[in-house]
């Protein structure tokens, strides 16, 4: 609307020219009014779904991340977008679990990917499972079925990429039945002296049990927990499971036996193989590091694809079955980085799943691609202060507090950024911090050595056909009952609707 804005700066104060210009917001009013007047209600059949999570991101970081992004490229930068944000859809999720008020990535992909509200710390089962207890995690009667196996059933390609580890709590969600989402290998259960052959590990479910061993796309990190801890894997790290098992060569041996255009890849050039030739693949098979992948910003961009990468390599392979295809992409990271109080990596690894958001629009269709955008829960980040307009988001406050000291415009209600108090008991000066280093912690109220979730509501964007059901203030868990109706996997559905 203005490529090349006129700044008026005066002391202190800065804003565009345009904006002085009473007719500048009747028309972007009127621009904004005409979009959604405009906008036609998609009704057909959802053939492809993409669900994004944002882990962890909150609605003080999509605005911190816009910002950061704006300024990024030397704009004031509030009034940038992230990319979801042209999306004609928004509504918000209630993320609370059924015992407890503030939400972890296990009970939230319970809810988000089987429809079912549960409780802390478990995954795929419902409330009736007792945490870390195998008896009741076998009880097949307590397993839900997730969005993706439902999918599965139906001929659908399935596909699921993350920055996390993918065994991992929000991918898990798709396809393992956990009762403590920490056990992620055999040496994870055996380490709570529970005996590892009464329950069934998250990797080796998702190796050897359907849905996830008939996966088209498995893209993430996670080595370790696929190795025996006697085997190195190609960047010399020893995996780390005790049962000797190697999920990864028994990966190779079933897709073999399925097709002989498959491939385990471990490096962003193998990857690049994948984007440029998808037709030579119809299993793919990522791990591209031992634990979770390096933030964005401290990535070694030469062996570990971006988010972006991932999601396009992806598409392309899921989008050659005619049944269409759903596929969960988690930028979980942002999470991760909220925990430790580095709030400048959080709105980095945003931008990211921005980039992976906009790739995933651009090579699909609208006509008959499902696309929303969310997450699963908060933070406890947040805004403050009345900084002027275009200051660096994640630096210092113009503000000066009672004390006569500066504080950063993000902070934290509580996490390991606590600032002790100086030899008088007065709260720490901030001014000769580095506030530029990307692990800069940014203060925090309370001390902690891990931040905390938060438990407000998170938003949903969408795009595509009805991505109109997602509007308002609805249960999280009503999320893939909603998906399930547009794509015609519920029993009443969208096909219903046409005929």
């Amino acid at each position: 609307m203005h490529p090349v804005p006129k700044l008026f700066e005066k002391e202190s104060y800065r804003w565009y020219n345009h904006e002085t210009d009473s007719n500048y917001w009747y028309e972007e009013a009127l621009a904004a009014l005409n979009k959604r007047v405009k906008t036609k209600i998609n009704k057909n059949v959802a053939k492809n779904i993409i669900i994004y999570l944002g882990d962890g991101m909150s609605i003080p970081t999509l605005f911190a991340a816009r910002t950061y992004k704006g300024q990024l490229d030397g704009k004031f930068g509030e009034e940038d977008e992230l990319y979801w944000e042209t999306f004609p859809y928004t509504g918000l999720s209630k993320t609370w679990c059924i015992d407890g008020q503030v939400p972890d990535s296990a009970c939230t992909s319970t809810a988000y990917m089987t429809g079912v509200k549960s409780k802390l710390k478990t995954i795929g089962i419902n409330g009736n499972v007792i945490r870390g207890d195998c008896k009741s995690q076998n009880n097949k009667k307590n397993h839900v079925d997730s969005i993706l196996k439902l999918a599965q059933d139906k001929n659908k390609s399935i596909g699921i990429v993350t920055t996390t580890r993918v065994t991992h709590a929000s991918p898990a969600g798709g396809y393992a039945h956990i009762a403590n989402r920490h056990w992620e290998s055999d040496k994870d259960i055996i380490s709570d002296d529970i005996d590892s052959n009464e329950c069934m590990d998250i990797a080796k479910q998702l190796i050897t049990q359907y849905p996830g061993n008939e996966f088209k796309v498995i893209l993430g990190g996670g080595r370790k927990k696929f190795l025996p801890d006697d085997i190195k894997d190609e960047e010399d790290i020893n995996g780390e499971r005790l049962d000797k098992m190697n999920l990864i060569e028994m990966w190779k041996d079933d897709k073999k036996k399925r097709s002989d255009k498959y491939l385990y890849l471990w490096n962003k050039t193998l990857l690049m193989d994948v984007i440029n030739y998808p037709e030579n693949y119809d299993y793919v098979f990522g791990l591209f590091h031992s634990s979770h992948l390096p933030y964005y910003l401290e990535t070694n961009s030469k062996v570990q694809p971006s988010l972006e990468e991932m999601t396009e390599a992806a598409i392309k392979i899921l989008r050659k079955n005619n049944n269409g295809f759903i596929l969960f992409v988690e930028g979980g990271r942002i999470d991760h980085a909220h925990h430790g109080t580095y709030a400048t990596l959080a709105l980095d690894e945003t931008l990211e799943l921005s980039k992976a958001v906009k790739v995933g629009r651009e090579i699909t269709s609208i006509e008959d691609t499902l696309i929303i955008v969310t997450s699963d829960h908060g933070h406890t980040m947040s805004v403050a202060g009345y900084s002027d307009r275009g200051k660096k988001i994640n630096g210092i406050n113009d503000a000066i507090a009672i004390d006569n000291l500066k504080y950063t415009t993000l902070n934290y209600a509580n996490g390991p950024g606590y600032k002790e108090p100086n030899e008088l008991g007065g709260r720490y000066n901030i001014s000769e911090d580095n506030i530029d280093d990307v692990r800069y912690q940014f203060s925090s109220m309370v001390p902690l050595e891990r931040e905390t979730h938060g438990g407000e509501d998170v938003a949903i964007f969408s795009s595509g056909p009805w991505s109109h059901l997602f509007t308002g203030t609805i249960q999280q868990s009503n999320i893939p009952h909603f998906l399930a109706y547009a794509s015609c996997l519920a029993p009443k559905s969208a096909c219903d609707y046409i005929e």
